[in-house]
């Protein structure tokens, strides 16, 4: 796992001296400011520095941050391109082009087989932009992320993660309550001679994390209109991702 140069605090490829090269970010440098607090005051577990849940901890923040908030996948330093897939609860792995087209983000991870009328986020009907303003909107203050338990290191990393966040924001007309929303899964990254992810799958319940954004009555006053296109709002990422 050489994802050790140019390190930030929980992420590598983010310094200032990476920031100013000439990075096609889709919004700007993403600010973790927020998330990290987050995660610094909800986190279960800390690692030491250097063992191998720390470094497991740091590719999945780095892979998320550059498949995210990069433009250009050429761009990746966490992921062979040319190789890579990442399918979600034993659906059909996707390549880098095929997770575009589905609007990346947040659409590949919720994708559902449900009839549409049953949809409390239809990932059909969102872009990139659109969804992340959603999951920005519900949780201003992040959707935090952190590695519970690794029970095998590279090449082939099994690991297990809870996300979490606080629902300050609407969710889809569905008032905010206030209350933190969490969920937790399974995960295996396969890494090639490089060190490069290969292939990821995600084995989680999408419920439990719905389940806890439609617990108000969905109302008018709290629906989303237009997707932002304010850098800095943008810029802001609500994942710990």
């Amino acid at each position: 796992m050489a994802v050790e140069a140019e390190k930030t605090k929980y992420r590598s490829y983010l310094s200032e001296e990476e920031e100013v090269k000439n990075i096609h970010w889709r919004y700007g440098p993403p600010n973790y400011d927020l998330v990290d607090k987050l995660f610094e005051e909800g986190r279960t577990k800390i690692w030491p520095a250097g063992s191998l849940e720390d470094k497991v901890q740091r590719l999945v923040k780095t892979w998320e941050m550059e498949v995210f908030h990069k433009a250009n996948p050429a761009e990746y330093k966490t992921i062979d391109t040319k190789n890579y897939t990442i399918s979600v609860n034993g659906r059909k792995p996707l390549t880098i082009e095929e997770k575009g087209k589905l609007g990346g983000g947040y659409n590949v991870l919720l994708q559902t087989a449900l009839p549409e009328e049953f949809r409390a986020y239809d990932p059909a009907k969102e872009t990139m932009e659109s969804a992340l303003k959603v999951f920005r909107t519900t949780f201003p203050r992040g959707f935090a992320l952190e590695i519970l338990h690794v029970y095998s290191g590279p090449p082939v990393i099994v690991y297990k993660f809870r996300h979490w966040g606080f629902m300050e924001g609407p969710f889809k007309g569905n008032p905010p309550t206030g209350e933190m929303v969490e969920f937790f899964g399974m995960a295996i990254f396969e890494l090639n001679e490089n060190s490069k992810v290969v292939k990821v799958q995600f084995f989680y319940d999408p419920g439990q994390l719905l389940e806890g954004l439609l617990k108000g009555k969905p109302s008018d006053e709290y629906k989303i209109e237009a997707p932002s296109t304010c850098p800095f709002l943008l810029q802001q990422s609500n994942l710990d991702k």
